[in-house]
């Protein structure tokens, strides 16, 4: 059975509330435990909710008592080490996007070369390219001696 799209938006009916409340508490407290055993992280989740006096904590009081106060022994730069905003992270985004766009770009611009390169040994001519295209032609030509003689 596929799961639908959940409209996210305040629930009006108390009881329907209440119980989807209930259940997406058990599944972030999951959650949480899935990622501390997973990748091996100190973690812990505390719920505050009108329903109950006390809040919900995981794994325990006492051990969430202790990632709050090692956390807060850390020196400012340690607690913001790892932290990135938005404007960051997608500037890192896309300059990671930029370079494999121009990896792609150099090879596609290769293959072209070679292809040409095969289609003049054939007997094509080369007339038609430009100042760019004789350069890239030249420099794979380049390339390919250098590697047969090396080879011989």
């Amino acid at each position: 059975m596929t799961r639908t799209k959940v409209n996210i938006e305040y629930i009006a009916k108390d009881a329907e509330r209440k119980s989807t409340f209930k259940r997406r508490k058990k599944g972030l407290m999951k959650k949480a435990e899935e990622l501390s055993i997973l990748c091996a992280v100190n973690a812990c989740a505390i719920i505050f909710c009108p329903y109950d006096l006390e809040p919900d904590v995981w794994p325990s009081q006492l051990e969430v008592q202790l990632i709050i106060t090692k956390l807060r022994n850390m020196s400012p730069l340690g607690q913001n080490r790892r932290m990135i905003d938005q404007k960051d992270f997608i500037s890192q985004q896309l300059t990671r996007v930029n370079e494999q766009v121009a990896k792609q770009h150099r090879e596609v611009r290769h293959k072209k070369m070679t292809n040409i390169m095969f289609e003049c040994l054939n007997g094509k001519g080369f007339e038609y390219l430009n100042m760019s295209d004789l350069n890239d032609l030249n420099s794979l030509l380049s390339q390919n001696i250098r590697a047969i003689e090396r080879r011989i």
